[in-house]
């Protein structure tokens, strides 16, 4: 996706950079001796190494401290329960429009929210700030199928031990909570076979890569996992979920984790909605993340957040309306991924950055902007809190000012 620059008249692109740039300091970093590309080729991520693409994972660390690494893990849980109480509004003053949620999904939503059995696997919350004494800030929250599990979980793990860097000094215990949450899924799933599919779409190997490591804490936790394609997986709406084997016959699954978005389910295969809700309805399948995470996947979510906790300081304003008292505001698509089809303006409503993508059709949201972390390189940093009953894990992303699909990873390191 193409960045869209427009400069308007009366300098404002350079004002904007200028008056941003003067608040904020640069944050620490250590580069490591050790190249990750050995690390990658040994995990067998070659996705990673492609001749036409950035190095994605960088060779530097983001240095953390103590005191930083527990406010991130107290900010993220503190914005759970706030979301939480944010989707119950939403249910209670059925605001499905707003959401932009359409009619064939709200049933499925109301039967995974009221029943404590479909547990919220994991998600991660965006933030800005957070480090050099400046405010952690919510963006969104990635809570149905983030990705970024095997850069946070494993890669910058394993850059410390190449390193020779004590390897206990992150705030990162992702896979551990990944297997933790898949043996609560057991405890409160009794009735059910501790068998499970995982799928995602076809073609996609960094999402591959994200399924390898849900499963292999699947299986720590107890779990029979195989994966297929989501084309490839077999529906009945009487029978449950099916992937066919080698000698011919169907094996039943009573898990399914897809890495695949609830509302492009919804609104692209409607069919396929219909089946999924009647098996949940009848306990066949237990299907994760569940469905009541589109509640905070909608970006309107973040305007129910601030009008339900209106100046709380970890949220910015959010509005259905531009926000023309601002010096500057981000639109964003109530559905949008990886930067797509994100606009910054300033207070004249003039467009000062944006990104193409292919979710023009949903609705809007505006957002008060902030500045993300910057390095002495001028790359910007947005960090990602993987949340899975609790904060467990932090990575960061380094990009442009909107953080997009091209953007790379780092890790990080708690020190003094």
């Amino acid at each position: 996706m193409s960045l869209i620059l427009l400069i308007p008249k009366g300098k404002t692109l350079l004002f904007f950079s200028v008056l941003l740039a003067n608040f904020m300091a640069t944050i620490r970093k250590k580069t490591l001796w050790v190249s990750p590309d050995e690390q990658l080729k040994t995990l067998g991520w070659n996705w990673m190494l492609e001749v036409d693409t950035m190095r994605y994972i960088t060779e530097d660390l983001i240095l953390i401290s103590p005191d930083e690494a527990d406010a991130y893990y107290e900010a993220v849980n503190e914005l759970y329960e706030m979301y939480i109480a944010a989707g119950e509004y939403v249910l209670e003053n059925n605001l499905w429009h707003k959401m932009n949620i359409p009619e064939n999904l709200q049933e499925m939503i109301r039967l995974t929210w009221e029943n404590d059995q479909h547990l919220h696997l994991y998600g991660r919350f965006d933030l800005a700030g957070g480090l050099n004494g400046e405010p952690i800030k919510l963006i969104e929250f990635n809570s149905d199928t983030a990705t970024c599990i095997p850069e946070t979980a494993v890669m910058q793990w394993a850059q410390l031990k190449a390193n020779g860097l004590e390897d206990a000094k992150q705030f990162n215990y992702l896979y551990e909570a990944l297997v933790n949450n898949f043996k609560t899924l057991l405890v409160l799933n009794p009735d059910l076979h501790p068998s499970l599919l995982i799928s995602g779409f076809e073609g996609f190997p960094e999402d591959d890569t994200n399924l390898a490591v849900l499963g292999e804490a699947a299986k720590e936790a107890g779990f029979e996992v195989a994966y297929q394609n989501i084309d490839e997986v077999e529906f009945s709406d009487n029978d449950g979920i099916f992937r066919k084997e080698k000698n011919g016959t169907f094996k039943r699954f009573d898990f399914w984790f897809k890495l695949v978005p609830w509302e492009y389910i919804a609104f692209e295969e409607p069919e396929l909605m219909a089946i999924l809700t009647q098996l949940v309805r009848n306990k066949k399948v237990m299907i994760i993340n569940p469905a009541y995470n589109i509640l905070f996947q909608s970006k309107y979510i973040l305007k129910v957040l601030w009008d339900l906790y209106p100046n709380h300081p970890l949220l910015l304003e959010t509005s259905d309306k531009p926000l023309a008292d601002k010096p500057f505001y981000v639109e964003k698509v109530l559905f949008g991924r990886e930067g797509a089809n994100v606009k910054i303006y300033d207070q004249n409503h003039k467009l000062i950055m944006g990104r193409d993508g292919e979710y023009d059709e949903y609705a809007k949201i505006y957002q008060d902007y902030v500045e993300f972390l910057q390095d002495d390189m001028g790359n910007f940093y947005q960090a990602g809190v993987f949340f899975a009953y609790e904060g467990c894990a932090i990575g960061f992303r380094r990009g442009e000012r909107i953080i997009s699909n091209t953007a790379q990873f780092t890790g990080h390191i708690v020190e003094e």
